[in-house]
């Protein structure tokens, strides 16, 4: 039997086949730019490509991986009417992330009728926040009645690079402090002990918090009133500001890829190099203040397509970092590759860099509900 995992980000849509109980990776692939269509059209051209694979060992169940569940969804879900309506209701919290996970939803259920489609929710991870850490300080009724708190993001990846760290260092996750950040295109940072999210980095949508590729992070609220009434901007262009034109992009005026806007640095462009520090900078406070939530830290990991990748960044951000003994060794983060330990000898705290698998985790939760197999680590 087979498992299809769809998984659409804001700039991406990931595929992954995974064959057989011990969820074998038979398959994966990444189109870039996952726009509303984009991710129609290519959740379209994969379940085309991967018919051939599939005809010995039909697909029994689809994971989706949906960044907003809100207050409804604490866990993940089949998908039925009810569950997509609720899922694009919310596309206004998470409008880069829910709108292609519809898209690629409608586009698999067509294309493979009959068989679960699983939900798996980035917010169900932070459903247990303790309450000083998702209530904002707003009036209580905002809260209250209308539910904006902090959801957190990303915590599918979180939940994965937790458990793999425990793994990785042969320790058991029971009382273990660990920072994950997730650096991609989107952003966030989180607090783990013994595997439960305590303290995170994005909040009631995934705008808040760390610098990224093309959303802001964190802001003085009161930038944004200003700009309002001074620039007589309108919600919905002020929106559209935050979410695609600031990060990485509205600095450097370069690009909103690492990548490119890391080459235009080493080429001498100042606006890349100042883009790259203050991403840097963000994620070593975060690191800072989550170590403090948990009252210190056994490890930091890094992952995602930045964290994974981009050895100069990981450098930078550790720089600094010997206050709360986390000590880098320069060689071992240059050469070493996921999945592998890159502290000094003299580190107490160990630093990591792990390829997230949400992908199994979705695969796992897909599995479980459908009846195919039970949940693992």
């Amino acid at each position: 039997m087979s498992v299809l995992v769809l998984n659409a980000g804001s700039s991406t849509l990931k595929y992954s086949l995974f064959v057989g109980r011990s969820t074998e990776l038979a398959a994966e692939g990444i189109i870039e730019e996952s726009t509303e269509d984009a991710a129609k059209d290519a959740a379209t051209a994969i379940l085309a490509a991967i018919h051939d694979d599939t005809a010995s060992d039909p697909v029994v169940a689809v994971g989706h991986r949906v960044v907003h569940g809100g207050r409804v969804f604490l866990e993940s879900v089949s998908i039925d009417a009810r569950v997509l309506e609720e899922i694009a209701r919310l596309s206004e919290l998470a409008p880069l992330h829910n709108p292609p996970a519809l898209a690629a939803i409608g586009a698999a259920r067509k294309a493979i009728p009959g068989v679960p489609h699983i939900a798996v929710f980035d917010t169900a991870f932070y459903a247990d926040l303790p309450p000083e850490r998702h209530v904002y300080a707003l009036p209580y009724e905002w809260y209250s009645e209308n539910g904006i708190r902090r959801y957190g993001f990303h915590g599918i990846s979180h939940a994965y690079c937790a458990g793999r760290a425990a793994e990785f260092l042969g320790r058991p996750l029971e009382g273990l402090r660990i920072v994950t950040c997730h650096l991609g295109n989107g952003c966030s940072a989180t607090a783990t002990l013994g595997g439960k999210a305590v303290a995170t980095t994005m909040g009631f949508t995934p705008l808040e918090g760390l610098v990224m590729g093309s959303r802001a992070g964190s802001v003085d609220p009161g930038i944004l009133l200003h700009v309002m009434e001074r620039m007589g901007l309108s919600a919905r262009e002020l929106g559209e500001i935050l979410q695609r034109h600031s990060g990485l992009l509205g600095v450097s005026g370069v690009s909103s890829d690492f990548r490119t806007v890391h080459e235009a640095a080493k080429d001498g462009n100042e606006r890349a190099r100042l883009a790259l520090s203050i991403y840097a900078d963000s994620v070593r406070g975060a690191i800072g203040a989550l170590t403090v939530a948990l009252g210190g830290v056994d490890a930091v990991v890094f992952t995602a397509g930045v964290g994974e990748n981009a050895a100069p960044l990981r450098e930078e951000v550790c720089r600094g970092l010997d206050c709360l003994g986390l000590r880098l060794d320069p060689v071992l983060n240059r050469t070493l590759r996921p999945d592998a330990d890159l502290s000094a000898a003299n580190s107490s705290g160990r630093i990591l860099v792990l390829h997230t698998r949400e992908d199994l985790h979705i695969a796992r939760e897909a599995l479980r509900l459908s009846g195919g197999i039970e949940s693992g680590g």
